[in-house]
């Protein structure tokens, strides 16, 4: 058994032809699963900060007494410009 059978295939490719900004996303996270950074990283730029994000969001949850929504903002606003600008790199 695999884990790339049972992964989601992204309606937007699918259904228009088209790559969304998160096209790449799963098939990234199982690659830093698999020790393959490098390959990762050009599959999905932004897998490294999204990682960071939901480790962060997790971290949210279990440590309450502090506050890490600044944090969170930052991480989201960078993961969302590294996906921006890599979807139009692939693009050109």
């Amino acid at each position: 058994m695999k884990i790339e059978e049972y992964m989601l295939s992204c309606p937007s490719k699918k259904f228009l032809g088209i790559e969304c900004f998160g096209c790449g996303t799963q098939r990234a996270i199982v690659l830093v699963f698999q020790g393959k950074f490098v390959e990762a990283f050009h599959m999905f730029p932004a897998v490294y900060t999204l990682l960071l994000f939901f480790m962060t969001v997790i971290l949210t949850f279990v440590d309450r007494k502090r506050n890490y929504g600044n944090i969170l903002v930052i991480l989201g606003i960078l993961n969302a410009l590294i996906m921006v600008i890599s979807y139009f790199y692939k693009r050109i």
